[in-house]
């Protein structure tokens, strides 16, 4: 036999455990975390099918998430019915509900045009934006190598092709000696603003204490190779082809664009494709740097574990998980991506996630 109390409880679980789920906190927990990831990944995916592109000649194109509303919706029904017999009529009770779950999340992306596209896109990338990256802990070769054409004359590879397409012997010792001398502490970047200008600096043998043979091997090396003055420490950095002195290093930077082709003018891609003229053959580098500053394997399919990956003209492209200094890499090309874009009108994406 039922008793009275056991059908109290039926009924009353029913009606309360559909009515009782708090979707809020459950789902800001998973969706905070999953959405960051999400759209990480979407931009690295974004970045490698513009360095293919570009490879082949395609002119990229940009979307910005502007939105994301994340819209859950969780309706509940219940209902019971109890009867406690007496004589013939038997105990029995009845408890009935209903449950509907839905998920529309909602995505607003919005193209880079105009003035934006050029700001971000096309315009060389400041000196004082791209250096103080270097004082934040980056590695100064791996970001020179990526934003900078030519420092003191010193040629980086270029996508053009020709003679000096590999760049020069110079420019890799001097990327190489620099990244020596910020390892020691004898290498620091500084940002001064005067005047409503912002201006950036070099300075060389930061540190008071007695140098080692190496470093004051390295700083000679840095000055000889820049042609800078042996008198002063801090050397400004200012844009252009040729020194103005010997107290400035000039330097001339990459757009966005001139970064993402020259990444891909290193891209290995299938002989068929150079061949029928579809693209150039692959730019080659010279000196200490023969590795390209991203490996990016072609084949069939790419690996299900893959870095990022894409598919281009029945050709599937990626970035082995397992190759550390090609993801770190491409995080510094993000980085620069994000400083280049953070000066456009466009806005952080907003995501937004109603809980009933």
């Amino acid at each position: 036999m039922i008793s009275k109390a056991t059908i109290l409880a039926v009924s009353c679980s029913a009606l309360l455990g559909t009515a009782c789920v708090h979707l809020g906190p459950t789902r800001l927990r998973a969706d905070q975390v999953d959405y960051a990831r999400a759209l990480g990944d979407a931009k690295k995916r974004e970045i490698l099918a513009a360095v293919i592109g570009l490879r082949f000649g395609d002119a990229p194109a940009f979307l910005t998430v502007s939105s994301i509303i994340a819209a859950y919706q969780f309706d509940s029904t219940a209902g019971a019915t109890g009867n406690i017999g007496s004589g013939s009529q038997p105990n029995y009770a009845l408890a009935t509900g209903s449950v509907s779950w839905s998920n529309r999340p909602t995505f607003t992306f919005s193209p880079t045009t105009g003035e934006a596209f050029a700001s971000a896109y096309i315009r060389p990338l400041a000196p004082e934006l791209i250096m103080p990256l270097a004082e934040g802990g980056m590695p100064v070769d791996l970001l020179l190598r990526i934003s900078a054409q030519s420092i003191g004359g010193l040629q980086n590879g270029s996508a053009l092709g020709g003679d000096g397409s590999a760049g020069s012997a110079g420019f890799f010792q001097l990327l190489q000696t620099l990244r020596r001398l910020q390892l020691a502490g004898e290498l620091n970047v500084e940002s001064r603003s005067e005047n409503g200008k912002n201006s950036v600096f070099l300075a060389l043998g930061a540190t008071n204490s007695a140098q080692s043979p190496q470093v004051s091997a390295d700083l000679a090396r840095v000055r000889e190779l820049l042609h800078l003055a042996a008198d002063t420490r801090t050397y400004e950095i200012v844009y252009g082809p040729s020194a103005q002195g010997g107290n400035r290093i000039p330097m001339v930077t990459r757009s966005v664009l001139g970064i993402l082709t020259n990444i891909g003018a290193q891209v290995q891609v299938p002989d068929a494709q150079v061949q029928s003229g579809a693209t150039k053959p692959t730019v080659g580098l010279i000196g200490g740097e023969t590795r390209p500053i991203i490996i990016v394997h072609a084949g069939p399919k790419a690996p299900a574990d893959a870095y990022v990956a894409i598919d281009y003209d029945g050709t599937a492209y990626w970035v082995e998980r397992a190759d550390f200094d090609s993801k770190y890499a491409f995080t510094v090309l993000q980085n620069l991506m994000a400083l280049a874009e953070a000066d456009t009108s466009s806005k952080a994406p907003v995501v937004t996630i109603p809980a009933n």
